[in-house]
């Protein structure tokens, strides 16, 4: 406002209308949400778990972000405003991308857990053909004592 608004406004009366901040717009009373770690389940889950509550908590605080500033944009007509906007949705999207390849890599790392083999498939013997007849003949002797 300028000191001829001031004026006016304290020569008829009128209270002085307030712009709202970025703070004012956006809630403040969404705490961050703490680490919960459930010792039954493995890290693997657990960090998927706060990896997903993270990304969620982001993309709220996104949208309120970009709420706000839209407002601000649409009261100030500004291009730098729009632009601000423009650039909140795109790190909201690609947020909301992350957490959807969040769902693929745990699905990947329990089917890889799963199907990896504890048995060996292919032994192999590293020395000549006389150490291995010598450790099968001391393998032999004691079996057959």
């Amino acid at each position: 406002m300028t000191k001829l608004d001031d004026k006016v406004n304290e020569i008829l009366g009128i209270q002085p209308k307030e712009t709202p901040t970025l703070e004012s717009i956006i809630k403040v009373d969404n705490p961050s949400v703490p680490r919960i770690e459930d010792k039954n389940k493995p890290d693997i889950d657990n960090d998927y778990d706060y990896s997903r509550e993270s990304y969620y908590n982001l993309i709220e605080k996104g949208q309120q972000a970009i709420e706000g500033i839209l407002e601000i944009a649409k009261e100030g007509q500004h291009p730098r405003a729009y632009e601000v906007v423009g650039q909140l949705i795109t790190n909201v999207a690609q947020t909301v991308d992350k957490l959807q390849d969040l769902q693929k890599k745990l699905k990947d790392l329990k089917t890889a857990t799963k199907s990896a083999s504890p048995q060996i498939k292919n032994a192999l013997f590293v020395g000549s053909t006389a150490e291995l007849q010598k450790m099968l003949k001391t393998k032999i002797e004691p079996e057959s004592k």
